[in-house]
């Protein structure tokens, strides 16, 4: 095993031709010895602490912690044992040095509630073990059903045999339906049986279809960069993964994903980046910055950008606000059982849990009120990452009055040189467990958008749509630059843009994608089936461009007037891709479609108002709402 002064005897043999910050950050490093036997003796720890479980190894690999508090200095999980020999090996093959976090924090007066008190669990395993019983008990789980519709329409309930309602305010979109005492027991709902599953099925639907009606929103990611300097053992992108090709996108490069994009006729992107010093917060604010600017013909823009990238600082979240540009800030906790997050999470920034957790806290004191949490099930009991969210999004509204605007639910999918991806995952949830759990998550946040993603296969989707999903990815590529090649690929075999559907089935021999996808359909496909299935495809973002947000959104939910905004105002959407991108097939279905769901529109005003604005659309205008 390396020492300390060995160590620093291998990086000085790799200073030669490193750029000057790394240079001088290799400088400072000999004032360590003298000013750290703290962080010597937290290197001792890292190296003996974590041990095996018996089934699977959580130890991560050897590392050593160099900390320099005068200099700022911070060389992170230097692998030991690589080829290249040690320390100095494993920086002339990774060039990892970093002397800062990927977002430095500017503003140290923080402080934040105790993690443990955020997620607490000792309550959900307690409420987990002691709902066993109540799980098989008609009538309480009919009570629970009946609560959870009663809070979804904003109705004072009573309390219910386990415990009572969680209280509601109505001047934040975030309302919990059901306590983490109540969702325990439907979790632990005998997902086979089919005679208890159909009423919590049908209770799901009946909330979705109060508050999002048919509609479902369609988005699509993006990915800036493929480098990453964590080790999550689920991901393709792990650093230490040398069968995964790294790349960034350049700037004309981005321009040319989002014009390949607008082609399919997205209006809402998400953009990816992973954490490394190769590709920094200040060229994804450019990016966003980038993205919003592009227009193509006909009438090809981009009306919403949300982005998932990695933990910010309270001053970082300031400056993505300042953009003007973004919507919603996505990050997964991706586990939430600590001991699990440890094994999964090696070694990297990423692998601090607690920092993780206090992200959104940091992004609603930056002033980005607008977050997305999610897990990615399949790395620990399904049950208890559902449960856990609740709580992380009842702290986030007791806190800061604003509740997570949406949960993601991916499920662990295959990646290559990512062990536990196989499988699906340390812990796969089923098939039948995930339907239950989505149905769950809708009666207990009604009001909070959930994210379905490409993971699925288009059979399981279908089946998720009539539980509670509200947006889904469509067209999706989780490899570098995948559009544009889609599209110059489409060139090449002469195919029309707008009958697109088959061009996503083959996967990219870049060996770039971040996991496996199991919806291969193209937009205009995905956009088809919809229709076919009676819902209604929307890319509108006119409730965050008017403000019809917090208490306002929630006045017009209260009066059950939402179909008289947001679903018209899906229908214009509609009409502007069956204009402008659709296929011949897609816009005959597309154009009855419309015909029947304008006679949902229930008020008078508000039908001739859209027929006024839906002739508008017809003659050439574009991004007009109410």
């Amino acid at each position: 095993m390396c020492s300390l002064p060995n160590a620093l005897s291998n990086l000085a043999k790799v200073s030669q031709g490193l750029d000057a910050s790394m240079l001088h950050c290799l400088q400072t490093l000999p004032r360590v010895v003298q000013l750290s036997r703290t962080a010597a003796a937290e290197g001792f720890a890292l190296r003996k602490g974590l041990k095996t479980d018996g089934s699977r190894s959580c130890e991560p690999p050897r590392s050593l912690l160099l900390r320099s508090v005068q200099a700022g200095v911070a060389v992170r999980s230097a692998r030991f044992g690589c080829r290249g020999g040690g320390v100095g090996g494993w920086l002339k093959n990774s060039m990892y040095v970093r002397h800062a976090r990927w977002s430095v924090e500017l503003e140290k007066n923080h402080t934040y509630r105790p993690t443990d008190e955020i997620i607490r669990e000792h309550e959900i395993s307690t409420a987990l073990e002691e709902t066993k019983m109540l799980a098989k008990d008609a009538e309480c789980v009919r009570n629970i059903l009946t609560k959870a519709r009663e809070n979804a329409l904003l109705v004072k309930s009573q309390p219910a045999t386990t415990n009572a309602p969680v209280a509601q305010t109505t001047s934040s979109e975030y309302v919990q339906g059901l306590s983490v005492r109540d969702a325990a027991v439907l979790l632990n709902l005998d997902e086979n049986d089919a005679s208890v599953m159909q009423p919590l099925f049908h209770t799901a639907l009946a909330i979705k279809e109060r508050i999002y009606g048919n509609r479902i929103v369609l988005f699509a990611p993006l990915y800036l960069a493929s480098y990453c300097v964590n080790q999550c053992t689920y991901c393709a992108f792990r650093a230490s993964n040398k069968s995964q090709t790294r790349g960034v996108l350049t700037r004309e490069q981005l321009i040319a994903e989002v014009e390949a994009l607008q082609q399919q006729g997205h209006r809402r992107l998400l953009l990816v980046a992973g954490e490394s010093p190769k590709y920094s917060f200040e060229q994804v604010l450019d990016a966003i910055k980038t993205t919003a600017a592009v227009k193509t013909a006909p009438c090809g823009s981009i009306r919403r950008i949300n982005v998932e990238i990695p933990a910010l600082s309270v001053s970082d979240f300031k400056r993505l606000k300042a953009t003007d540009c973004v919507g919603t800030y996505t990050l997964f906790q991706e586990t939430y059982h600590r001991d699990t997050f440890k094994c999964v999470h090696p070694f990297g920034p990423k692998a601090n849990y607690d920092h993780r957790l206090l992200t959104m806290d940091r992004a609603q004191r930056g002033g980005v009120d607008d977050v997305g949490i999610g897990a990615l099930f399949g790395l620990a009991d399904y049950r208890f990452e559902v449960l856990a969210m609740l709580q992380h999004a009842q702290h986030l509204e007791d806190e800061y009055n604003a509740g997570p605007h949406t949960i993601s639910i991916p499920r662990i999918q295959p990646a290559v040189g990512a062990p536990d991806s196989a499988h699906g995952g340390p812990t796969p949830v089923s098939d039948a467990q995930f339907a239950k759990l989505v149905a769950v998550l809708r009666c207990a946040v009604p009001y909070t958008g959930m994210i379905l993603s490409t993971r699925e296969s288009p059979e399981m989707r279908r089946k998720l749509l009539q539980l509670g999903v509200s947006q889904m990815s469509a067209g999706s590529r989780t490899d570098l630059g995948a559009y544009e090649k889609m599209r110059q690929q489409l060139q090449r075999e002469q195919v029309e843009q707008r009958e697109n559907g088959d061009a996503c089935k083959a996967e990219s021999k870049d060996m770039l994608a971040q996991f496996t996808l199991q919806d291969h359909r193209g937009v205009d496909e995905v956009v088809r089936e919809l229709l076919e299935d009676g819902f209604v495809p929307s890319w509108c973002t006119a409730c965050y461009r008017k403000g019809r947000t917090g208490a306002a959104f929630m006045a017009i939910a209260k009066r059950g007037d939402i179909h008289n905004y947001c679903h018209p105002n899906g229908l214009l959407t509609l009409k502007e891709y069956l204009e402008d991108y659709a296929g011949h097939d897609t816009k005959r279905i597309g154009e009855e479609v419309m015909k029947r769901e304008e006679q949902t529109i229930t008020s008078h005003r508000a039908r001739n108002a859209y027929e006024r604005k839906l002739n508008r659309v017809g003659s050439g205008e574009r991004d007009l709402y109410f």
